[in-house]
């Protein structure tokens, strides 16, 4: 007799039954409310005008700055650095106006050699002009 249960123990199996049930409605209620209270709230945590996105957003943001600033303060330190030593060493000094302003001492010649490694694209200059170019005729009187 495997399928026979007795007629005393259906109805506690059915209130066992009904009181999961309820147990299971209890659960899902609680957690819609849950939900529905703490969703929000997430969402504004993460997305808000305050929330995590945005605090990422600032933090990239100022890496960037303090990388700017090491950067400036850097060169801001090299020209300090160039000032002091352009009024300390007369020898930078002159290096640097016959480099940048193309200054000479007295009775120096400066030697300039022209690039034969450029091609010619200069008018012809036995003419004046282009070799492809006629050259008008002087007018007769």
């Amino acid at each position: 007799m495997r399928g026979f249960v007795p007629s005393l123990l259906q109805p506690a199996c059915r209130a066992g039954e009904v009181e999961l049930s309820r147990r299971k409605r209890k659960l899902v209620k609680i957690s819609l409310a849950a939900l529905c209270i703490l969703g929000p709230v997430i969402a504004w945590l993460g997305f808000g005008q305050y929330g995590f996105i945005h605090l990422y957003r600032v933090g990239k943001e100022r890496q960037a700055y303090v990388q700017k600033i090491k950067k400036l303060t850097e060169e801001n330190q090299a020209l300090f650095d160039e000032i002091q030593r352009l009024r300390k060493d007369p020898k930078y000094v002159e290096r640097v106006a016959r480099k940048e302003l193309g200054l000479l001492k007295e009775n120096e010649v400066i030697y300039r050699f022209r690039d034969d490694k450029k091609p010619k694209t200069e008018p012809d200059s036995s003419t004046g002009a282009k070799a492809s170019q006629k050259v008008p005729a002087a007018p007769e009187k």
